[in-house]
Parts: structure tokens; sequence; C-alpha cells
């Protein structure tokens, strides 16, 4: 198999040792290639994350995304070249184990509008309406983490 078509090592890890890797990706992709301003970029929360990285065979970072301390998924970027690879799913999965091992019962994420189709096929839904972060047109969306439970009489009709 090609090392490049390979689905990146994924790690989890707090910001001290996600920060240079994590900060190569964010920056080429929403600093230069989605032009936010780098102010906008940084915050204080980095710090209080868990972060998801992946890294090529050839050890280069490729994506990350962070897992806020309310629940909160955000900061999704993977490299253009690397997109459509599953990596997205990779490091989304990665962040949602964590958030279930720590009891979360639901996620939320703000989506740019134009991957809300992304994350709807990983099982979240829109709420709200549309508005703006960072001059980019982004939607609200939640993911419930507990288990549906099923009335005894729904549980009985199921099996008929």
């Amino acid at each position: 198999m090609d090392p490049d078509n390979a689905l990146p090592r994924i790690e989890v890890c707090d910001w001290a040792q996600a920060m240079p890797s994590a900060r190569r990706v964010r920056e080429a992709v929403f600093v230069v290639e989605q032009q936010v301003p780098i102010e906008l970029e940084w915050d204080e929360w980095d710090a209080q994350c868990d972060h998801a990285l992946a890294f090529s065979a050839a050890n280069e970072p490729v994506g990350t995304a962070r897992l806020l301390p309310d629940g909160h998924l955000g900061r999704m970027a993977v490299l253009a070249p690397w997109r459509g690879r599953g990596i997205g799913r990779a490091l989304a999965g990665a962040l949602l184990a964590r958030a279930r091992a720590r009891g979360f019962p639901r996620i939320e994420l703000h989506a740019q509008t134009h991957a809300a189709g992304f994350y709807r096929k990983l099982g979240f839904r829109e709420f709200g309406e549309e508005f703006e972060e960072a001059g980019i047109p982004h939607i609200a969306m939640g993911l419930d983490l507990t288990p549906r439970r099923v009335m005894p009489s729904a549980q009985a009709a199921e099996k008929r």
C-alpha cells in the first residue's frame, strides 16, 4: 500500500504536546487558506482542551481538532492535499471517544456551513439559524452521546 494513501496515525494529547503540530495545520488552513485573522485563531481555550492530531507516514502533521472542556468540538482542520481520505472522520472519532469516556451526554460544534454535510454523516444535527464567525458562515450542530432508551412496549413491537 502506498504510504500516502494509508490512514494517518491519530494521537490525542494536551496543548503542550499538540501546539507545534496543531499550529502548523491550523495556520495553513484557517489563517492562510481561509484568511481568518491570526488574532482570532488563537485563544485561551487551547491550553484547556484535548487535541487530536493526524500524522502522515512521514510523521508530518496533516490534521487537527480539539475538544473543549464544555463538550464543544472545534478547530477541525485537514491540510488540502489530505482531504477526502477519512482523516476528519478519524479525528472526530478520536475526540468523540474521549468525550464519551469523560461522560459528556452531548457534543456541540459550530460547523462552517459548507462542511455541515460532513458532520451530518457523523450523526450531528443542525439547530438554530446560520451565523457568521470569523467572517465565515456557520451553523450550530449537536450530537447526543447518551444511548437512546427504548420503552419496553417499543422493544416488544420491534421484535414482532
